[in-house]
């Protein structure tokens, strides 16, 4: 189930908001310029599915949202225990940072937290099966797959370069739980 939290930045203790629901998610963020929708297939592809069937499976959506956005290439990523430096990779996602365009994430599997740091707010969003979130460029923000991590996922870029981190230097995703909300 999805679910948002919002906290004090000073504060990692205290909820202001802790909803599971959609709707209220979205409205929550929309004022933020993040974008937080549910999108149904009609058939959801298998974990191990070929990256080619994965993206077939939700060009409907891809197709309307790179034409709406201007993003020219979307890809499928997977997290899971056989990531190769794996490690390695949750720590660089777990640093803030941000990014010189928009960082949009649908999840066919599993689940992440998306979290950013705004107007002295955190905002941790789980997303799970079935969620796009689209945080704006410039946001910060860090996310968690979790220790164990079991990810498939579609990135959608308008840079062909594709992911690429300013970090910020500020310590605060330490300040915040890493784990993922249960």
């Amino acid at each position: 189930m999805s679910r948002l939290i919002i906290y004090p930045d000073d504060a990692p203790d205290t909820k202001l908001l802790d909803t599971g629901a959609p709707a209220a998610i979205a409205e929550a963020l929309r004022p933020l310029g993040v974008r937080f929708e549910r999108w149904d297939a009609p058939v959801t592809p298998p974990k191990e599915a070929e990256a080619e069937a994965v993206l077939d499976a939700y060009r409907p959506y891809l197709d309307g949202l790179m034409g709406e956005t201007g993003a020219g290439s979307a890809d499928v990523v997977r997290l899971n225990a056989q990531t190769p430096n794996l490690p390695a990779i949750r720590e660089k996602f777990l640093s803030e940072h941000t990014h010189d365009e928009d960082e949009v994430r649908f999840f066919v599997h599993g689940r992440g937290t998306f979290v950013l740091h705004l107007g002295g707010r955190v905002y941790s969003v789980l997303c799970t099966q079935g969620d796009l979130i689209s945080v704006p460029a410039g946001v910060p923000h860090w996310f968690d797959a979790g220790l164990s991590p079991d990810v498939v996922a579609l990135r959608v870029f308008t840079d062909m370069t594709g992911w690429i981190a300013h970090y910020t230097g500020d310590g605060i995703a330490r300040r915040f739980p890493a784990e993922l909300p249960a």
